[in-house]
């Protein structure tokens, strides 16, 4: 895929830290970019695996860094997780190894959250816990131990979460302190699964043709649009490295420095 290649592009899902901002520093393209998707007919929707924030956290956080944005701009692991629990566990009971606003989008789904009774739980969810306790990873790991037939899902894979500094753990790094202690692995939702890049696709009425998955990770982000059939950019604006790209076996259908890229091809 070429450059060029983007102007068929209808509808663009872009990871957001590390791909429009990082951590609370918007890059500078990212208004100019997002305003030219707009007036050439393209759409867009942020496309996340960070379950910590809610759509509406989210919402205030985009105008905070001065971008506007309302509930239906953003596509969450947290609403595909909802999604998946419907159809596979509805109504069960939920241990949620994640924030209280993960846990209160679970609860407004109609999900019980049994965190106070863990014993009752029918399901873990383990999500990008900001709030995580050692409590948390005990309640897990016992649960897992005696009763290991229990459903274990999980929000994401991703191992770090980018920061101004560098990198902290992500949902994946925890998925891997319980695996070490139970054995267990979790159903992920999130990206690189293809599920939240049909749900845009089928949200917005486009197909895989004209659809961009946009992002800093080639391990989430660009394979869940190689999964969905979409084109998987890399943006190098985040976590990837020269190196890591030259290692891994999945490769992008393109690489660009950054999302701002994005603006050479626009409106031609």
């Amino acid at each position: 895929m070429q450059k060029e290649d983007l102007s068929r592009i209808r509808l663009w899902l872009f990871d957001m830290d590390g791909t429009l901002y990082l951590g609370e520093q918007l890059f500078d393209f990212t208004k100019p970019l997002l305003t030219a998707i707009r007036k050439c007919g393209g759409r867009y929707l942020y496309l996340t695996n960070n379950s910590s924030k809610s759509v509406p956290d989210y919402v205030k956080k985009m105008q905070r860094l001065g971008v506007p944005a309302e509930e239906s701009d953003f596509l969450t692991s947290a609403q595909a997780t909802a999604w998946y629990l419907h159809r596979h566990h509805d109504g069960a009971r939920l241990y949620v190894c994640g924030t209280a606003s993960l846990q209160r989008e679970l609860a407004a789904e109609g999900f019980p959250i049994v965190n106070s009774e863990p014993d009752s739980a029918q399901c873990i969810v383990m999500g990008y816990d900001t709030e995580l306790t050692y409590q948390k990873l005990l309640d897990v790991s016992r649960l897992l131990t005696e009763q290991p037939e229990m459903p274990y899902i999980a929000t994401n894979p991703d191992l770090v979460c980018p920061t101004e500094f560098g990198f902290v753990p992500d949902c994946g790094s925890v998925c891997g302190m319980i695996r070490t202690a139970t054995g267990r692995t979790p159903v992920v939702i999130g990206k690189p699964e293809p599920l939240m890049p049909r749900m845009a696709m089928e949200r917005m009425g486009v197909t895989a043709a004209e659809t961009a998955v946009v992002g800093d990770r080639i391990y989430t982000d660009v394979k869940s649009g190689l999964n969905a059939g979409c084109a998987g950019v890399l943006v190098m604006s985040g976590e990837t490295t020269p190196q890591i790209l030259a290692d891994s076996p999945d490769k992008p259908d393109l690489v660009l420095q950054s999302a701002g890229e994005i603006l050479e091809v626009l409106g031609k």
